[in-house]
């Protein structure tokens, strides 16, 4: 489950962060984008993409640390 929101995250950052640095005008089916004002697009996107990363890592972690106990 952890690893589906990780993905999700990822995919919504990155997505969102392509958007606004390809000139978009549309949100496309970007939450940050929909939600937040546009002075906040490229922050938001960047950190929903590490926040998304980050988790990944960590669920890769948890998983080599069960295996190797």
């Amino acid at each position: 489950m952890l690893e589906l929101i990780g993905v999700l995250l990822v995919v919504q950052g990155g997505g969102g962060l392509i958007n606004r640095l390809a000139g978009s005008a549309g949100p496309g089916w970007f939450v940050q984008l929909r939600l937040l004002p546009p002075s906040l697009h490229l922050a938001a996107s960047v950190v929903v993409l590490v926040a998304g990363v980050a988790l990944l890592f960590a669920v890769q972690a948890a998983k080599r640390r069960r295996g190797s106990s």
